[in-house]
């Protein structure tokens, strides 16, 4: 089981460590994520009718999100912390030891935040950033840091949006998976925080209720499975949010 006895911990000397190498092999353990989407959204059709009980993650994380702020006028980064379950950080062990010492050596890490690197791209590292209610586009993160803290898996990185985001109205940034393989989940509103918000914004952590979100979208939801069944979007209306509104100043 994910730890829950204290917070997850940011460390920015982690920040400078060399950058991940691309190329990498997607990471066997979270079974490529791309052959992994038609399934998922299969499962997710059936969650249309059966509700939100028939989805069944296989892999769990406990997450933490700093938003760090550009002179609290624009949004400069968003600092994600991923510490994985005791079954799926034991695996990866497994798998990654292969001086089979029981411990992972920090090429082995390496190894591991490789992997992890790769497979997350094509789903933008799982993040939902949003102005306005439109998406805001990000840029990959330049590295990824894996590292085994009480024999918990933990991963590290920093993005950047694409443009700048400035604060203005209802700016929203959350984590989930797309093809609900892997359950994100921010087990604390204290775990998505940010960091010197202005005065003129308000912080809200919104977690939908699956039910409710599966009510109000059913239409939009059964006509994006038929539609493109392995690459819609299903997963985002469940998403824990971080929501900053912010009024206009001056």
């Amino acid at each position: 089981m994910v730890r829950h006895d204290r917070g997850v911990p940011f460390l920015p000397a982690f920040w400078q460590t060399e950058t991940v190498s691309e190329g990498a092999e997607p990471l066997s353990l979270i079974p490529s994520l791309k052959s992994q989407a038609l399934g998922a959204a299969s499962l997710a059709a059936g969650m249309l009718w059966a509700g939100p009980a028939w989805v069944h993650p296989h892999v769990f994380a406990e997450a933490s999100l700093e938003v760090k702020l550009d002179d609290g006028a624009s949004v400069h980064s968003l600092r994600h912390v991923w510490r994985f379950d005791d079954l799926f950080s034991s695996t990866v062990l497994v798998e990654f030891d292969k001086n089979s010492d029981l411990k992972l050596d920090e090429a082995e890490l390496q190894a591991v935040a490789n992997t992890i690197f790769a497979s997350l791209a094509e789903f933008d590292y799982f993040q939902l950033v949003s102005s306005q209610g439109k998406t805001v586009a990000m840029k990959a993160p330049d590295q990824l840091i894996a590292t085994f803290e009480n024999n918990q898996l933990v991963v590290f990185f920093e993005s950047q949006p694409a443009e700048t985001l400035k604060l203005a109205g209802k700016v929203d940034f959350g984590v989930y998976d797309p093809t609900f393989y892997t359950a994100i989940d921010f087990t604390e509103d204290a775990n998505m925080k940010v960091d010197g918000l202005p005065a003129s914004c308000k912080r809200q952590v919104i977690r939908p209720d699956p039910d409710e979100a599966i009510a109000q979208n059913q239409q939009s939801l059964t006509e994006d499975f038929f539609n493109n069944p392995g690459g819609n979007d299903l997963g985002s209306i469940f998403a824990t949010r971080l929501e900053l509104d912010c009024q206009a100043q001056g």
